[in-house]
């Protein structure tokens, strides 16, 4: 089974990691875990030429790698504590639209991701992130984990 966990750093994400660890017994055979983090691209035009200009393409890059290490390390202390193999993954891109993409290219069977993220208080039923996530995919099934 190939699971995809849309992780970014929240409090729901823990959740979301602690949930899984719980219940991995669920899953029969092998799992092949994908920790996958996708990050909002710095903004285009001014920002990012400035961003480039100033620190080099080289700085920008570390900074989206420092940034995703930031936001996967509670999920992966969890998963590591519980002895759960996983490969990390980052991305910089629309949220929602990279978790469905990546899900679709690496044929995943399930989708984990937490109810909300940072940005919780948009949203009071259901984050932003996950609401895309659910119009959006199709074939494969999404667990949300509030």
């Amino acid at each position: 089974m190939k699971i995809l966990f849309a992780v970014d750093g929240s409090a729901y994400t823990s959740k979301a990691a602690e949930f899984l660890v719980k219940h991995f017994e669920w899953f029969k055979g092998p799992v092949e875990l994908h920790l996958l983090h996708v990050r909002l691209p710095i903004p285009k035009g001014l920002a990012l030429s400035q961003a480039q200009a100033i620190l080099g393409q080289d700085a920008v890059e570390a900074y989206y790698k420092e940034e995703a290490d930031a936001a996967m390390a509670p999920a992966e202390k969890v998963l590591r504590a519980n002895n759960i193999p996983f490969q990390q993954i980052y991305k910089v891109g629309e949220v929602a639209k990279e978790i469905c993409a990546y899900a679709t290219q690496n044929q995943m069977d399930l989708m984990v991701m937490g109810s909300h993220g940072h940005g919780a208080l948009a949203n009071v039923v259901m984050g932003s992130v996950a609401t895309k996530v659910l119009a959006t995919t199709k074939d494969i099934p999404v667990l949300v984990v509030r």
